[in-house]
């Protein structure tokens, strides 16, 4: 039986379609060539910041015994007459701050995770929410002046002794920073607890109390522990708000009340043309830099081996 004209003339122009699909580009094809290429660059620029860390900490190393370097308590670079560079103070500097910060950013970050997880309602969640959001989206350079112009005044009300440049008012701040980091990711930890634990424990007779401490919180234990490590690596990092607040004199000591120099405030300062290029200062803030980079990859390597080591499967 012979076939209509028209569910012909049908067939053949669905041939012809798919002849001229076949010519174009495979979509299928080319994304992932292209997302190979963008995790390449990615990969690729991670490797030359190393190297070029390594290179150049390498040529100060030359220079400098690496001995000197992690074991003296004297950093003076600038010193004409005899240069001394230990890393130990700008160490210290930035483990107070660092210090500072935790004892500001757990408790707080960690109950808001809390009241936003287990008290909260929809409506006051939708509050607190977007408030975090803002704190984690302020520019650093703005938490500087704040805690320059706001924080050291209202401090200083309560220890007459602090100094104008001190390691105080940088580490709150940079704990009002971190807060957001900690609450947000807590609290998802959290939240991914089963609902059916908690009401396991209604069931037995706690209170939301008891339920909140004895049941939720070590169940999302490993997330608590990664956010909290992960915020200290940001912390350890952190250059405009110690770079304005924090002062630029090394120092062992506890005081925190005194001027201090981190890590990176350090780099900061050499960075903006206080060293020529191929000094010995200069190849330093790159001996610096290298250091830095191995406390937060440090840092960050552990963060991972807590969330593994702690994770509740349910």
């Amino acid at each position: 039986m012979a076939q209509p004209a028209a569910q012909k003339i049908s067939v053949s122009r669905l041939i012809e379609e798919k002849k001229q699909k076949k010519k174009r580009w495979n979509a299928d094809k080319v994304i992932p060539i292209l997302l190979l290429a963008t995790a390449t660059i990615s990969m690729l620029t991670t490797i030359g910041i190393v190297l070029t860390l390594l290179f150049e900490t390498f040529e100060f190393f030359t220079r400098v015994p690496i001995v000197e370097f992690f074991t003296s308590s004297k950093w003076y670079p600038f010193s004409a007459a005899d240069p001394s560079y230990g890393i130990m103070p700008l160490i210290a500097g930035t483990l107070k701050v660092t210090g500072i910060a935790t004892l500001v950013a757990v408790p707080v970050g960690l109950a808001t995770a809390v009241y936003l997880s287990e008290y909260a309602n929809d409506k006051a969640r939708k509050i607190i929410k977007p408030i975090l959001e803002v704190l984690a989206g302020v520019p650093t350079i703005v938490y500087g002046f704040f805690a320059l112009t706001f924080v050291t005044p209202v401090l200083k009300h309560l220890f007459p002794s602090l100094e104008v440049f001190n390691a105080l008012s940088p580490g709150t701040v940079i704990g009002i920073m971190i807060t957001p980091m900690i609450a947000s990711l807590s609290e998802d930890a959290m939240s991914s607890v089963p609902k059916s634990m908690r009401e396991g424990a209604y069931a037995l007779g706690a209170t939301r109390l008891e339920t909140t401490f004895k049941v939720v919180l070590p169940a999302a234990v490993s997330g608590i522990m990664a956010s909290i490590v992960l915020a200290l690596s940001r912390s350890i990092g952190e250059t405009m708000i110690v770079s304005v607040a924090a002062g630029a004199t090394p120092s062992m000591g506890w005081d925190v009340t005194s001027s201090i120099q981190t890590m990176t405030s350090y780099i900061v300062q050499v960075s903006t043309g206080d060293a020529g290029y191929g000094t010995t200062i200069y190849y330093s803030i790159y001996a610096v830099g290298m250091t830095l980079f191995i406390c937060t990859l440090a840092m960050n390597l552990l963060a991972q081996f807590i969330s593994r080591k702690f994770r509740e499967e349910y």
